[in-house]
C-alpha cells in the first residue's frame, strides 16, 4: 500500500507547473494536482465506509490513469488558465464512482452506506455546473467530463442493483444506453454530430440516478422496485429515441 501510495503521489506530482510546450498551462496543472489528491481522499474514506478492503487498490489505479486522460485532454478542449472548482468536484464524483466500483468488486453490495454515498454524488451533480457558470469556467471540456462521469455513475448502480437483487437484467437498462449510443456513433456516422442542449435530457438523467439510488435499499419492497426501475427505463429510452431521430432528420 505505501508503495502504491508513493507511486500515485509521484503520478500527482508530475502534474505540477513547468509543463512542455503545448501542455496545459502551469495554474490549470497546479489546480488539478489539488483537486487529484482530494479525489485520493475520497476513495480512501469512501472505500473505508464502503467496506471494500483490498479493492481500495484498483480504484487508486484508474483513478491514476483518469488523472492522465484528463492531464491530456485540458491542452485540447480547456480554454481557461484555472482548473477550477467546478471540474474538481466532477473529478471527486468520478473518485466516488471508481469507489463504488471497488465494492462491487469486492462483493459489497447496494445498502444504506451506498446510498448515501450516491446520493451525495448526485447532488453535488447539480452543483459542478453552476460553479462553471458563476465563475465563468465553461467549456466542452467540463460539459463532457461532466457527462461522461454520469454515464459511468449510472452503469456502476446499475450493476450494483442487479448484483444485489433488485428487479432483475432490465435494470441494466439504466446504466447502458449512453455506451449503446457511442457503439452506434462507430457504426452509422449520422449519430455522431453534437446533438443540441436540452433540459429533458438532463432531467431525465437525474431521474434515473435517483431511481438507481432508490434500487440500492435493502428494505425497498419488490413491487415498488419493479416500478420505479421500468418507470425510468421508460423515460430513458423515451429520450435517447427522440435524440436519434433529431439526429436522423438532422443527417448530411
Amino acid at each position: 500500500m505505501e508503495q502504491l501510495g508513493h507511486s500515485l503521489s509521484a503520478g500527482i506530482a508530475r502534474l505540477a507547473p513547468g509543463a512542455r510546450s503545448g501542455q496545459p498551462q502551469g495554474h490549470n496543472l497546479r489546480g488539478l494536482a489539488g483537486a487529484g489528491l482530494g479525489g485520493v481522499a475520497v476513495i480512501v474514506l469512501s472505500s473505508v465506509l464502503l467496506g471494500a478492503g483490498w479493492m481500495l487498490l484498483p480504484a487508486l489505479v484508474g483513478y491514476a490513469v483518469l488523472l492522465a486522460f484528463i492531464r491530456r485532454y485540458l491542452a485540447r478542449f480547456y480554454p481557461h488558465p484555472r482548473f477550477g472548482a467546478c471540474n474538481a468536484v466532477t473529478l471527486w464524483r468520478a473518485a466516488l464512482v471508481l469507489s463504488l466500483l471497488g465494492a462491487l468488486l469486492a462483493g459489497q453490495l447496494a445498502g444504506l452506506v451506498l446510498a448515501a454515498l450516491a446520493t451525495v454524488s448526485l447532488l453535488l451533480d447539480g452543483v459542478d455546473g453552476w460553479l462553471a457558470r458563476r465563475s465563468g469556467l465553461v467549456s466542452e471540456f467540463g460539459a463532457r467530463f461532466d457527462m461522461e462521469v454520469d454515464a459511468a455513475f449510472g452503469l456502476v448502480l446499475s450493476l450494483h442493483a442487479l448484483a444485489g437483487g433488485a428487479p432483475g437484467p432490465e435494470v441494466l437498462l439504466l446504466g447502458l444506453p449512453r455506451y449503446a449510443f457511442l457503439l452506434g456513433g462507430l457504426l452509422w456516422p449520422w449519430m455522431r454530430p453534437e446533438l443540441p442542449q436540452r433540459f429533458r435530457r438532463k432531467a431525465i438523467c437525474v431521474t434515473q440516478l435517483a431511481v438507481l439510488i432508490l434500487l440500492q435499499l435493502p428494505a425497498l419492497p419488490r413491487e415498488m422496485a419493479d416500478l420505479a426501475a421500468w418507470m425510468a427505463i421508460a423515460l430513458l429510452l423515451w429520450s435517447f429515441a427522440l435524440d436519434m431521430v433529431w439526429l436522423w432528420r438532422h443527417r448530411s
